[in-house]
């Protein structure tokens, strides 16, 4: 078993969309989170996304369109030096109340089952507090909110009383090199 870094998506690695990612065209990728991706591809992680994509769910993209953006993510990230070891969505609207749309940790329990990882030395990190929630939810050693995407808006409200410590960063570069140290080239 090995560590992961579980990571969402939207605000995370690339812009969250007001409208949804309906297509790669959609997709404007934060260049600091795919160097930092490349940085870190040796870093003794698996890199782990989990996204919640309601717009499947909701009827505005199929699944389809929903595997090809991602499809097409990963390939972006390999094309810049960086690898993903796996992607985890749920497709479901929230009122669905499923397991594996954060907050609930469905899709980190489903990564760590497949991917045989070890949740207690993981970390998470979104731009919500859905996200923290579900990997402390799932037992992820640390959680981590960055001001990308929702994240600075979220930071102005107070977080849920479930939520337990997690720390603040700006960027997805920043909490890499805090919470794992630098990399070597």
């Amino acid at each position: 078993m090995h560590p992961a870094i579980f990571l969402d998506r939207d605000g995370v690695i690339i812009e969250n969309c007001p409208n949804y990612v309906r297509t790669w065209n959609d997709v404007q990728l934060f260049d600091q989170a795919i160097a930092t991706l490349a940085k870190y591809r040796n870093s003794g992680y698996a890199i782990i996304i989990v996204t919640n994509q309601s717009a499947v769910g909701r009827g505005i993209i199929t699944i389809e369109q929903a595997h090809s953006i991602n499809t097409q993510l990963i390939e972006a990230i390999v094309q810049s030096g960086g690898r993903v070891d796996g992607v985890f969505m749920c497709p479901h609207k929230p009122e669905d109340h499923c397991t594996c749309r954060k907050p609930q940790p469905g899709l980190l329990l489903q990564a760590a089952n497949e991917l045989s990882l070890d949740l207690s030395q993981s970390i998470m990190i979104g731009d919500a507090f859905s996200d923290l929630l579900a990997g402390q939810f799932a037992g992820v050693r640390q959680v981590a909110l960055v001001r990308t995407g929702r994240g600075a808006v979220q930071e102005q409200h107070a977080p849920p009383d479930a939520l337990k410590e997690y720390s603040i960063y700006n960027t997805l570069t920043e909490a890499l090199e805090d919470l794992l140290g630098p990399t070597t080239p």
